[in-house]
């Protein structure tokens, strides 16, 4: 009886042990795939945390600045600003800006508009006007319509804006040229108040704001 007792103890013993094992071996394989989760979302909240930070850190830096805004004004009897250029150049320490992906909207309080790059309107250098920015109306102005701005360069040493890719970095500056006449039905008038902002792909957009001389006896106007 007794040797009876011991042969039913000893498999139950060996059905516990088998019993332990498949357990241990079941937690050893949860664990394993948690860790594997747990790793594999480390790395994505890792690749994710160095991606904001870098978008965060180019969206910081990278801009745009409205550093002068001059107009042409025309006509008999009152005077209306009919074309306009400004002038901008990369905040310090931005990166690359592409003009092409650039928009400017501006408004005279009566109406708005938004102007984008036209490739055809693109000059490279002020030497293209003999130093004259508003006395070629076909050369800098040409078919300027109320969706469009064209670029003339003053400063760019590594030649990297182009009519296909107007790209300005570090050390460039440019006119964005503006027909008035076309987006403000004749142009700008006497004590107008204009505002708007140079809008960039990335980075700080350039505001600016201006009044319009209460008289445009004079052909050019400094206006910002």
């Amino acid at each position: 009886m007794r040797n009876i007792i011991r042969i039913l103890k000893a498999k139950d013993f060996g059905s516990i042990g088998i019993g332990a094992m498949i357990i241990f071996i079941a937690m050893v394989l949860v664990a394993g795939i948690a860790a594997s989760v747990l790793v594999q979302t480390a790395n994505n909240l890792e690749m994710q945390a160095m991606t904001t930070g870098e978008e965060t850190t180019a969206e910081v830096s990278t801009g745009i600045r409205v550093f002068d805004i001059e107009a042409h004004s025309k006509g008999t009897g009152i005077r209306e600003i009919n074309w306009m250029t400004i002038s901008v150049k990369p905040r310090s320490g931005s990166e690359d800006i592409d003009l092409e992906q650039a928009v400017i909207e501006i408004s005279d309080g009566a109406s708005k508009v938004l102007l984008s790059y036209d490739s055809s309107h693109f000059n490279t250098s002020v030497s293209d006007h003999n130093g004259q920015i508003f006395s070629n109306e076909t050369l800098a102005w040409g078919t300027l319509t109320n969706e469009q701005f064209g670029v003339i360069v003053i400063e760019d040493a590594d030649s990297s804006a182009s009519s296909s890719t107007p790209v300005i970095n570090r050390g460039d500056s440019v006119m964005l040229c503006i027909r008035t006449q076309t987006c403000f039905s004749g142009g700008l008038s006497p004590r107008d108040d204009v505002w708007g902002k140079v809008i960039v792909e990335e980075g700080a957009l350039g505001p600016f704001s201006f009044r319009v001389p209460s008289s445009l006896s004079d052909e050019v106007h400094d206006l910002y």
